[in-house]
């Protein structure tokens, strides 16, 4: 071998290191110039620089040039093909070998499996069995093991495992390591285990699997005693045990345990760091998300982008938008999995707009959503109550074909139930090819959202029939909607139901859902009686919603009782004051009105405003009870002007128990009608095409006059009205509502 083939096969080596093709073809055009017959071993590296380089057109070149190609000119050639992915060719260069030894096989074997050809693959290791053990080593047992696993071929892997034993490979650690991983990926970990014990020399390759299997089956303690049996422990060691106990719901062990690691003094990685993250998220430990962003910052990972990620995410989960979008915007390179994190951040912190916002921008810079990407952004949509936007963004899923993955699909069931279009949801439920759990509970909330509660406890009833497990969510859809049907006895026999027959615990959402069930009926002392039997107290809702029942069937005492207690719950909580006042004032108790308002003034507490906005042209349009901002004002007063008059004559009367002022019957009547929702439909009644659906949103529950009013708006205006208040969609049409008298 020649000083210069030496020379010049250097510096190849250090140009696929760079990853310089450029300067890799700079080189082999001096070979050309400087050498007459360059030897093999500079032909076998300039292949071997072209095939890592990702160039093969320029490989086979060179290798169709050689005048004597040897084993690793063909071998390097095969390689190539193999991990390019181009089959038929690396097939071809096989068949035409001169001679093939165990490297070949290998290659032909890596190529088929990294690719999916399972067949083949196996075809292969058969036909490499006919033509000699003796090419047989422990890659080609490792290899083929990674394709057990990755398909789940049991059957197949007790096989190789037979052969492994029979040709003496099982004491090798590479081998034995690839068997553990295999049983333990398909849930045998007994035997995993058992392949561990029986290999006498374990290196910490091999520890680190069985752990990982162990964690992956939820064996946390026998995963424990492993790794603090090692005498010897590497920083994936200590990586793998702290994403292990992530994902086994113990984060705070997870935590303790990053203490240890950093006291031993242990080199960490963005695998280590994006998983501490993960804990703190999960525990909402903002101080130590901190910590650990300092170290990062030290340890020089914060321009690593699968790091910020993680710290994008952390920060969202801690309820820190402000933090996470600092994280964001220093990063210089982004990937779909950092805009994921923010544009969920955003939609799990209330910021749906800004959801959105980040999508369409993650899309200007060029980047490709993903099913769960673009299922986010639609949930914010569903959030918003966007319609339009949400529908675009279904136009995009069919497109780009991410329609076919669930997630998106599932978004889009929610967003058109939480619109109002739920013959929209329920097409798209019949067209789905696969439903899960996640499905039906969409459907079934949008049903019961909606306020149709016999087709929501028919659609749940055939989702038992289908085998499907319901969750907490789909419960509480359920007992809303016999809630809102007054099935109370049913409502009863569901929430009996949840742990007897599906092991569901319930919690406080599912127990307002009762309280509200008695409720609504009028069976007062009933939902006195299940309060007291309770196994925790009522939270600040529960409390809300007995008190808005009592409210509305004018129960003093109960409704005395509830707000007492919500107010020692929670004593700045509005809804107490004003629930309670409302009893007394529909009884002409002004005194005691007032007394509540001092006492509201002196806690604090303050009530919401209300808000309700309308969407036109791209636009939204907001207002407020008396709102004079818009432009629009006199031709909105006007309308709702012309509209009472109208009412009134139909035999609409206006219901004043929710006018907390002791004034005058027409100032009464005046206040009820500048409220906002009302403000909004006259907007859509001016200026939304005739045939649309007027589509208006409010940040409060809906006062029971504007229910009843709107009831004859849509009557009189032949219009349909959606209405999205804090609690359901409401669907005025012809002079109904789709929840009927209890809204």
């Amino acid at each position: 071998m020649s000083n210069s083939s030496n020379y010049y096969s250097s510096l190849l080596k250090l140009c696929c290191e760079t990853r310089n093709q450029t300067q890799a073809k700079k080189l082999h055009c001096l070979i050309i110039k400087s050498l007459t017959n360059p030897e093999t071993f500079l032909y076998n590296n300039l292949i071997n620089a072209y095939s890592k380089l990702g160039n093969i057109t320029y490989a086979r070149h060179v290798f169709d040039k050689m005048p004597q190609p040897n084993s690793f000119s063909w071998n390097t050639m095969l390689s190539a093909y193999s991990k390019s992915g181009d089959l038929s060719t690396m097939q071809e260069i096989f068949s035409i070998m001169p001679n093939r030894d165990g490297v070949s096989w290998n290659s032909l074997i890596s190529g088929y499996v990294c690719y999916g050809s399972v067949v083949e693959a196996v075809k292969t290791y058969n036909s490499m069995m006919k033509d000699g053990v003796l090419n047989l080593n422990r890659i080609t047992f490792s290899t083929m093991l990674l394709l057990v696993s990755s398909q789940g071929c049991v059957d197949l892997g007790r096989q190789i495992h037979g052969q492994i034993v029979k040709f003496g490979f099982g004491a090798y650690v590479f081998v034995g390591s690839s068997l553990v991983d295999m049983y333990a990926k398909m849930g045998l970990v007994s035997v995993a285990s058992q392949v561990f014990d029986e290999v006498q020399e374990r290196n910490v390759v091999m520890y680190n699997t069985m752990i990982t299997g162990l964690l992956r089956s939820g064996m946390v303690k026998d995963s424990k005693r492993l790794f603090h049996g090692m005498k010897e422990r590497d920083s994936i060691s200590w990586t793998t045990m702290i994403t292990g106990l992530i994902q086994n719901g113990l984060e705070a062990e997870a935590m303790d345990l990053f203490r240890d690691m950093r006291q031993e003094g242990m080199a960490m990685d963005q695998y280590t760091f994006g998983s501490v993250l993960t804990a703190c998220g999960g525990l909402r430990a903002l101080k130590e998300g901190k910590e650990i962003h300092t170290l990062i910052i030290r340890s020089g990972y914060n321009h690593n982008v699968f790091v910020g990620s993680a710290l994008v995410d952390m920060y969202c989960k801690c309820r820190s938008v402000r933090y996470a979008e600092a994280v964001f915007k220093r990063m210089a390179n982004k990937n779909v999995v950092s805009w994921t994190a923010m544009l969920v951040g955003y939609g799990q912190n209330g910021f749906s707009e800004e959801a959105v916002r980040v999508f369409c921008d993650m899309q200007r810079n060029g980047i490709e959503p993903d099913d769960f990407t673009l299922g986010s952004v639609i949930s914010s949509c569903a959030n918003l109550a966007s319609l339009e936007e949400g529908a675009q963004f279904h136009c995009q899923a069919l497109v780009s074909g991410l329609i076919s993955f669930i997630t998106v699909s599932n978004a889009l069931i929610t967003l058109y139930g939480k619109c109002g279009s739920i013959e929209d949801s329920n097409q798209l439920f019949d067209e789905m090819s696969f439903r899960d759990e996640v499905s039906w509970t969409a459907l079934v909330s949008g049903y019961a959202q909606f306020g149709k509660a016999n087709e929501t406890i028919d659609l749940f009833e055939r989702m038992l029939v289908q085998g499907l497990k319901p969750d907490a969510v789909t419960f509480i859809a359920v007992l809303s909607a016999c809630s809102r049907a007054g099935l109370v006895e049913r409502g009863q026999q569901y929430f009996e139901s949840m742990l007897k027959d599906h092991g569901i615990i319930p919690f406080s959402d599912h127990y307002t859902c009762m309280i509200d069930l008695f409720g609504r009926a009028g069976r007062l002392e009933e939902a006195k009686n299940f309060i007291n039997k309770m196994p925790f107290s009522p939270d600040s809702i529960g409390w809300a919603t007995l008190l808005s029942s009592c409210r509305l069937y004018g129960n003093e005492e109960i409704g005395k009782w509830a707000a007492e207690s919500l107010l020692e719950l929670d004593p700045q909580n509005p809804a107490g004051y004003i629930l309670l006042s409302s009893i007394y004032a529909a009884k002409g108790k002004w005194s005691n009105v007032a007394q509540l308002r001092r006492g509201m003034r002196e806690k604090g507490a303050r009530k919401e405003p209300g808000f309700s906005w309308i969407k036109y042209k791209s636009k939204v349009y907001i207002f407020s009870a008396d709102d004079q901002s818009s432009p629009f004002s006199d031709q909105i007063y006007a309308e709702l002007e012309k509209l009472n008059h109208k009412m009134i004559e139909e035999g609409y009367v206006p219901d004043a128990s929710s006018v907390l002022h002791d004034v005058e019957d027409s100032e009464k009547m005046k206040m009820l009608n500048h409220h906002s929702e009302k403000l909004a439909i006259a907007f859509g009644l001016l200026f939304i095409p005739h045939g649309l659906p007027i589509r208006v949103v409010k940040n409060l529950r809906v006062c029971g006059d504007c229910h009843n009013a709107t009831k004859y708006i849509s009557k009189i205006s032949q219009r349909e009205i959606l209405v999205r208040d804090a609690v359901r969609f409401h669907l005025f049409k012809d002079g109904t509502c789709s929840c009927g008298d209890f809204w």
